[in-house]
């Protein structure tokens, strides 16, 4: 090959390396500061919340105490073990926030992991797009899901249970 042909070739490799590393500055600056790298990914993140919203705007019905009503939410495992939450009628955020109802140390938590709220007498959980997954029982949730009491959602290296 001439000499010419080789120094596009590097010139190339070098420019997909580059788009590379800033791609991946992108990334870990949305993780840690929780803002999109763009404006055009603001107006994303606005649409999918106000769509969201929108499903979640049905008649929240706080159930009644009793058996088969959870009071509390308690964290089995990871850094915050043993730490409790009383279930009220409002939903209840976890994440590396510091505005989180739940506020996590785990690493492998977002900045807004997941939401825990209620609707129509149960409790939903839902993942805000978190880079690592929210997990029911073994479950990636990918939608607003139902949680059993007893059964263990994780986020990250944190494990938390619906108690009554």
């Amino acid at each position: 090959m001439n000499p010419l042909t080789l120094d596009l070739i590097k010139l190339a490799f070098l420019a997909v390396l580059w788009l590379f590393v800033i791609a991946a500055v992108g990334v870990v600056r949305t993780d840690i500061f929780d803002q999109p790298a763009s404006p055009r990914r603001q107006r994303r993140n606005a649409r999918r919340q106000s769509s969201r919203r929108a499903q979640n705007t049905g008649p929240i019905k706080p159930g009644r105490p009793g058996r088969s009503t959870p009071r509390l939410l308690l964290v089995t495992d990871g850094n915050l073990a043993g730490t409790t939450i009383p279930l009220s009628d409002q939903q209840i955020t976890i994440g590396r926030a510091p505005d989180a109802t739940l506020v996590l140390t785990d690493d492998y938590a977002s900045t807004r992991h997941a939401r825990l709220f209620p609707q129509n007498g149960e409790w939903i959980v839902e993942d805000l797009g978190s880079t690592n997954g929210t997990y029911l029982d073994r479950q990636k949730v990918t939608q607003p899901t139902p949680v059993p009491v007893g059964t263990p959602v994780r986020i990250g290296k944190t494990v938390l249970e619906l108690r009554r």
